[in-house]
């Protein structure tokens, strides 16, 4: 089903601001809803971190977990065929085995707590890689600060995941300090403004039919997969821990070509177990073939599926487009939040699982 086809629910409840705030105790939507500003607010956090421009022929890793590590893998995908050198994003205790002091490694952990991310940054120091860190303060601001390292500061008070477009930002510009690809600072305010038109068009005052909201009451009930292609993969990954942390709900993602050579004869036994609805993220500039190929796999999956859809990127830049379909997932998870009548903010059993690890 395209964009445009999502049908709304007769006699839903709104999703309004005020409907929202009733379970959104610690207001996570506007968060959401200040992904412009907070594009404006990374590049100046970005120059107050005072950095000269160096070069590191190996390329960029970015260490981090969760919401601090999307970003590099959201910033990888906006570069796309522009980045001149290799850019590697880790989720793990340690860096990739071809890490050299030819290497420019971005620790970025929200909390400055996360231990993955604190191991990576003692690895990198060991290995004599170029080290830079993204974060609001703890033990990696401190250990930083204390080994010479720049630190770009990170305003406190989010969650992790809200975060986003500062993570995005900064990895963006490491990227260009480091020599793996050009400055898009400019290109990084227009696609604040353009944000701010999408706000405006999804965001809880626009109409009770728009895209966002409709998106949501026809994924309420079910267990949403999202494919992505290219520039859009990470986004899908991006929407399934969205879906995760705020909708307190399952959700799972997968990238084509490759769910076309496994995933797709899973669809076939889908109404059996569950249900399960579909959405394919396309992009407004991806490959001819990449698009016949998601249109066909739509349409072998939808009988199968409670609902599917296909949306595409919106905006001219790289960067502009997959901040709008970050935009739109994360709306679409908030208004799941509110529809499922959970609280987006708290995530329970992460914190659970952490302070059991901290015993171990």
């Amino acid at each position: 089903m395209s964009e445009g086809a999502v049908s709304a629910h007769p006699g839903a409840e709104t999703l309004s601001r005020a409907a929202i705030a009733r379970v959104d105790s610690s207001d996570q939507l506007s968060d959401v809803l200040a992904l412009p500003e907070h594009l404006r607010d990374a590049l100046w956090r970005v120059e107050s971190a005072v950095m000269q421009d160096w070069d590191t022929t190996a390329g960029l890793v970015v260490a981090g977990m969760g919401g601090s590590a999307i970003g590099g893998a959201l910033a990888r995908a906006a570069l796309a065929d522009h980045a001149t050198r290799p850019i590697f994003v880790t989720r793990a205790y340690g860096l990739p085995s071809w890490t050299t002091p030819d290497t420019t490694v971005l620790c970025a952990s929200y909390s400055g707590n996360t231990e993955e991310t604190l191991a990576c940054y003692e690895s990198a120091g060991a290995l004599g890689a170029r080290r830079t860190v993204v974060t609001t303060g703890g033990r990696l601001a401190e250990m930083a600060r204390a080994d010479g390292i720049p630190v770009i500061p990170l305003p406190g008070g989010f969650q992790p995941r809200a975060a986003v477009a500062y993570m995005i930002v900064a990895a963006l510009e490491v990227a260009a300090l480091s020599g793996a690809g050009p400055r898009l600072t400019s290109e990084i305010d227009v696609a604040a403004s353009h944000t701010e038109q999408l706000v405006a068009e999804w965001g809880p005052e626009a109409a009770e039919d728009s895209l966002a909201k409709q998106l949501a009451r026809s994924l309420h009930g079910t267990t949403p997969v999202i494919a992505g292609a290219g520039l859009t993969t990470p986004i899908a990954y991006r929407w399934k821990t969205q879906i995760n942390e705020n909708a307190k709900q399952p959700a799972f993602f997968n990238e084509l070509p490759e769910l076309d050579h496994n995933e797709l004869s899973g669809w076939e036994g889908a109404q059996d177990v569950g249900r399960f609805s579909a959405v394919f993220l396309d992009d407004s500039d991806a490959h001819p073939r990449v698009k016949a190929r998601m249109d066909l796999t739509e349409r072998a999956i939808a009988g199968n599926a409670v609902s599917s859809f296909r949306l595409e990127t919106r905006g001219q830049t790289s960067i502009e487009r997959v901040i709008s379909l970050v935009l739109l997932g994360d709306l679409v998870s908030i208004y799941l939040a509110a529809l499922r009548g959970v609280d987006p903010g708290p995530v329970n059993a992460i914190d659970e699982l952490k302070e059991q690890l901290a015993k171990r």
